[in-house]
């Protein structure tokens, strides 16, 4: 696609308007797009997900009567841009300010409905060495932890992430900016309590909640416990979901039942608990490692 040869230099613009408006809710919902901020996470959009991502605006500098961009960083992701059908336009940096504070000279439009993914299209192979595991988290509510969760589990090598019931919007923009790209790697799906368990059922996967306290019937077991089984049953690579509960009351009692087991992760120190990205990345990285 062609770069956009006009230089968007009005920061009051109708155009800049509404590619600023899809910090809000509503902005996305009414165009259907969605925003990607900043290098890394438009770089990663770019390579990986060319067919969600509809316009760049880049910042750039007039030196001399020559326009070039406001940094090498920036050119690069330009130049790859134009192997995918994505629409450049070069703006002032008072442009780019205006349509976001965390976009460090470069913005992305994305198309939400080409970012949605389906149950059935997700690949449950586990890569290379790993068994077949997605992360799922309840009522996730605060983006930056959203984000931070995303990249865990995408760190891990899970297949997919499943938000389950009434999470944070994953395209609000903090979310894509916590993910730092991942969210451009790994499949998000989102489901309601029921479906989540109808898909582990469906494909064969024992739940395992993450979860410190258990049930008064169910005490967890300890993660080290479940890490020493996997030296015997490795060779039979049984794919698992792992649900995480919301940040402040965890996983309640009836959804903790019906899961196949109840894993918690050890503290060795004074600290009452983790955090949910910290448990997210301790647990699901333990398991890959293990795995491998």
């Amino acid at each position: 696609m062609p770069i956009n040869q006009a230089l968007l230099d009005n920061p009051k613009s109708d155009r800049v308007r509404r590619v600023a408006d899809l910090a809000r809710a509503k902005g996305r919902e009414r165009s259907g797009r969605f925003l990607i901020e900043g290098p890394q996470s438009v770089r990663e959009a770019v390579a990986w997900r060319p067919d969600v991502v509809q316009d760049l605006y880049v910042a750039v500098d007039d030196a001399l009567g020559h326009v070039r961009y406001a940094s090498d960083t920036l050119a690069r992701i330009v130049e790859t841009s134009q192997d995918a059908t994505i629409y450049v336009h070069r703006a002032t940096r008072e442009v780019i300010e205006r349509i976001s504070k965390d976009a460090q000279g470069i913005v992305a439009v994305g198309n939400m409905r080409a970012m949605h993914a389906e149950p059935e299209s997700v690949d449950l192979t586990g890569g290379e060495g790993g068994r077949p595991r997605v992360a799922a988290f309840w009522q996730v509510r605060d983006p930056g932890n959203a984000g931070t969760v995303i990249r865990a589990a995408d760190a891990a090598g899970c297949d997919a992430v499943i938000l389950v019931d009434d999470c944070v919007d994953p395209l609000n923009p903090k979310v894509v900016r916590s993910t730092a790209g991942s969210l451009f790697h790994i499949p998000v799906l989102e489901m309601d309590v029921e479906g989540f368990l109808a898909y582990c059922a469906e494909h064969d996967l024992t739940t395992i909640a993450a979860d410190v306290y258990g049930t008064p019937e169910r005490q967890p077991e300890s993660l080290p416990t479940l890490l020493a089984e996997r030296a015997d049953d490795a060779p039979a690579r049984t794919g698992e979901a792992v649900l995480f509960g919301n940040e402040a009351r965890g996983l309640p009692p009836e959804i903790l039942a019906r899961m196949d087991r109840i894993v918690s992760i050890p503290l060795y120190g004074k600290a009452e608990s983790l955090n949910l990205g910290t448990s997210a990345a301790v647990m699901l990285m333990s398991l890959a490692m293990a795995d491998r």
